[in-house]
């Protein structure tokens, strides 16, 4: 495969796109300077150094020059002048490698600077932001931008600065020294240049289309796998299994074609100019030209062996500048997803913040979408009074997990209000508002740390007793008792049921006079399910609670059953007075009793 070749499929399975158009890269190399402008002027400061270094490397060059000419002079040899010489050269070596050991050294440590303050960024921006916000985006996704894409950066701020410089100064200040010698020399260094430029443009004709291209059969190949694995229980079950992974055997094939195709009338060329600019090719063309310019008088013997070593450092300023500029791309994509990340919106915050009076909610002609269209609640008004039990029920998708998330404000109304104790939630801090409003969903999430740090997420300052009475309560303390650690246990596997009872403590623990649970019951199975209703029923005493059920026999003792349909409220009541109304409830009731019984 040929290099270029292999550029390209690194940056298919890096982007996954073609070349982005000029205004994206405009837009990632606007997003880089800015990430970059806190260490920006130390970078400046190593480049400077790097350059007075890429000069300084030089010397020996010169000075082996000129201790040609002594060697070469007739009569007996000037020791004291070759000794000078002699430490000309070893001051040029040592200044070289102290001036850029240093410029690396401050690129380094701006660079851990630099991760430092975006991942500082990072937190203060996610810590903002609303909470319904990372149920719409993966961690996944935000692990790969902070570290992924800080990683992404390491490169351009810790050495390519310096290693560009290097590789332009060095270049630039040889060929200066051969034109002050003589421009001929100049010349003969950098003759197979123009061949080589000339063999690298007809190599990347068409260089976006092919690309564009590779990641469509990459995008092919994909797929082909995601449907073979996702399926393959299925097609086995039905003795499909050979046809399935034909799918994806015509993908790889399609896929092996092309890139044949595209490489293969490359490999040669790319062959030829790659050996124009290695390093035997330049020496012996200079050896050559130098050989027939001191023939000609032009220069001198020392003069052409100046000649021969300065074009030698042509081949790796090449190659350097070639691969720095991929690096450079690669970085700005990582930049311009940085920056997406630190302008996500955050949530705003009243100043000055407002405290409820009592734990009633209400929700008046409440409307929200989440793409500003389409409404996916519509005049939604409710009144939630302390000490009872509210319960949402409906179809899928008619609205019921979106509007619980918007008592804790993972999301603000597009329309009306949610108000606890009289106060618009959206005129209430964060801090506050979570002082009186817990939730429970039903996607537990345990962080990193014991049971006990786990348990103490809405409390860090309770005391371990209080910890394990919120287990007793919520029916988990004789599972933790159980793990080698017991409450010190870290990152303890549960199983689902298990993890809702910790997530139950957790809110026991919080003590917050509203709650939301939201399918408190889902990933419980037969055995633990019991165990979380009355963990349930010990956590809804006295505060008021928002329950969302698939199961409706778990809230048929609910003070108040809201049904929701596509977005708006189809019928309010008790259990006894919906089924007595024969609508949509008594429909699901009906069914889900038939389905119990079969």
């Amino acid at each position: 495969m040929t290099a270029v070749a292999e550029r390209g499929t690194e940056a298919a399975n890096s982007a996954r796109t073609s070349t982005p158009p000029a205004r994206e890269a405009r837009r990632a190399a606007e997003a880089l300077a800015e990430l970059r402008r806190p260490v920006s002027w130390r970078i400046r400061l190593a480049m400077a150094l790097a350059a007075v270094g890429a000069l300084a490397a030089l010397v020996p060059f010169a000075a082996l020059a000129e201790l040609a000419e002594l060697l070469l002079a007739p009569g007996p040899v000037d020791r004291d002048a070759v000794v000078t010489v002699a430490w000309f050269v070893v001051a040029g070596i040592g200044i070289r490698g102290l001036l850029i050991g240093l410029a690396l050294a401050i690129t380094h440590f701006a660079d851990v600077d630099l991760q430092a303050v975006l991942r500082r960024r990072i937190v203060r921006r996610l810590s903002g932001v609303p909470l319904g916000w990372f149920s719409e985006n993966s961690s996944g996704a935000v692990r790969k931008v902070a570290q992924n894409d800080i990683a992404d950066l390491h490169h351009l701020v810790a050495h390519h600065s310096v290693d560009m410089t290097t590789a332009v100064v060095l270049p630039l200040g040889g060929l200066g020294y051969l034109c002050w010698l003589d421009w001929r020399l100049a010349l003969l260094a950098v003759g197979t240049l123009p061949f080589f430029a000339a063999a690298y443009a007809w190599m990347m004709r068409g260089y976006h289309e092919k690309m564009a291209e590779m990641n469509t059969a990459h995008g092919r190949i994909s797929s082909a796998v995601v449907e073979f694995v996702s399926g393959i229980g299925v097609v086995k079950a039905f003795g499909r299994a050979r046809r399935a992974h034909e799918s994806y055997q015509r993908a790889a094939e399609a896929y092996g074609r092309f890139f044949a195709d595209w490489v293969r009338p490359m490999l040669r060329l790319e062959a030829i100019s790659s050996m124009l600019i290695s390093a035997p090719v330049v020496g012996l063309v200079s050896a050559l030209g130098v050989v027939w310019f001191v023939n000609q008088g032009w220069i001198t013997p020392a003069e052409a062996l100046a000649g021969v070593l300065v074009a030698l450092v042509i081949p790796t300023t090449v190659t350097a500048l070639s691969f720095g500029g991929e690096d450079r791309r690669v970085a700005a994509a990582a930049a311009l997803r940085l920056r997406g990340l630190l302008d996500t919106p955050v949530l705003p915050v009243a100043s000055p913040s407002r405290k409820p009076a009592d734990h009633r909610v209400t929700l008046d002609d409440v409307r929200f979408s989440y793409d500003g269209s389409t409404d996916v609640l519509r005049g939604v008004s409710l009144e939630l009074r302390p000490g009872t039990v509210t319960a949402l029920v409906g179809p899928s998708g008619s609205g019921k997990s979106t509007l619980a998330t918007l008592l804790p404000r993972f999301h603000d109304v597009t329309g009306g209000a949610v108000r606890i104790g009289g106060v618009d939630v959206r005129d209430i801090a964060p801090d506050e508002l979570y002082r009186w409003i817990g939730f429970v969903l039903q996607d537990v999430a345990l962080v990193h740390g014991t049971v006990a740090d786990n348990i103490r997420l809405g409390r860090p300052d309770a005391g371990h007793d209080e910890v394990v009475a919120a287990a007793t309560a919520a029916q988990i303390h004789q599972r933790i008792t159980e793990l080698p650690g017991g409450y010190d246990t870290v990152d303890a596997q549960f199983s689902g049921g298990e993890a809702q009872r910790i997530a139950i403590a957790r809110a026991l623990l919080a003590d917050t006079p509203v709650l939301v649970l939201d399918e408190a019951t889902a990933f419980a199975d037969p055995e633990s399910e019991a165990a979380v209703q009355d963990a349930l029923s010990e956590l809804a005493a006295g505060r008021t609670l928002l329950v969302i059920a698939h199961r409706l026999r778990t809230i048929a003792s609910a003070d108040q059953i809201v049904v929701l349909d596509c977005g708006v409220v189809a019928e309010r009541g008790t259990h006894t007075e919906l089924l007595a109304g024969h609508g949509r409830y008594a429909a699901l009731w009906a069914a889900q009793e038939e389905d119990s019984n079969e």
